[in-house]
């Protein structure tokens, strides 16, 4: 029994550091870079195409998994200029909750797992990603979440927003209790909608927002919104010009 809670012991060490290096992204705070530094991030270079679209179909989209298609529009600090030709970098776990690998990647991207890809916004500042829903880390107390990693045509460097997470995640209001969003570019909890097998969600994000050392930021630090506040989507426009269902109560 002792040598089999010992090795229990290890195993969770060695998931938690594993899936630490995914969470806990910024390493330190750094006075001269943007967003004050950030541990993965920069790994949205290896194997970034030349050529990225406002609509990206992840390797997941097609395994097991409850598909979702997540949406926004992204803003410039004012919080409602579109900002186009803005890049996103999402990596997220699979079903089964793992960063999982797949042959021939990169040796660093493995890090991410195979769930990885890129969006830029368009000329409305709008993205669309299709996916699947990632799963909890195993035996952890983390609520299910997609990283996000953004790089603006202007700005020097790229800086991680906050995580997208789901309103219906029993772990997320336990987690957020001991460990409050930073609400980086605003909140990351989205409001999940279903029809059919179809999950569907909208996340705006604000560039600059309470980001550190940002050039444009020269407002009072702002919250995003509560945990228990969502805003709905007014602007079906994209998900129906991507021949995409709506639910029924999507308004």
């Amino acid at each position: 029994m002792k040598y089999l809670v010992i090795g229990r012991a290890i195993l969770l060490c060695l998931i938690f550091i594993s899936c630490n290096g995914q969470i806990n992204r910024t390493s330190h705070t750094d006075s001269k870079i943007i967003g004050g530094g950030c541990d993965g991030c920069e790994l949205m270079y290896i194997g970034m195409p030349k050529e990225i679209h406002s609509v990206d179909t992840s390797p997941g989209w097609n395994e097991k998994g409850q598909k979702l298609i997540v949406t926004g529009t992204v803003f410039q600090l004012d919080g409602k200029t579109p900002a186009k030709d803005v890049i996103l970098y999402y990596w997220q776990t699979d079903n089964d909750g793992y960063y999982s690998p797949r042959a021939g990647m990169d040796e660093q991207a493995k890090r991410h797992g195979h769930i990885r890809g890129w969006v830029k916004t368009d000329a409305y500042g709008k993205y669309t990603i299709k996916t699947i829903r990632p799963a909890p880390y195993p035996d952890d107390v983390l609520p299910a979440h997609i990283h996000l990693s953004v790089k603006e045509p202007d700005i020097e460097n790229e800086y991680y927003t906050d995580e997208i997470n789901f309103d219906d995640d029993k772990l997320l209001i336990p987690h957020f209790k001991k460990y409050p969003q930073e609400n980086r570019g605003g909140s990351g909890v989205v409001k999940v909608l279903l029809k059919h097998s179809l999950q569907t969600a909208q996340h705006d994000i604000v560039l600059g927002l309470n980001i550190p050392n940002y050039p444009k930021n020269r407002y009072k630090k702002q919250s995003g919104l509560n945990i228990n506040k969502f805003r709905r989507s007014k602007d079906v426009y994209h998900l129906q010009t991507q021949g995409l269902s709506l639910p029924d109560n999507y308004e």
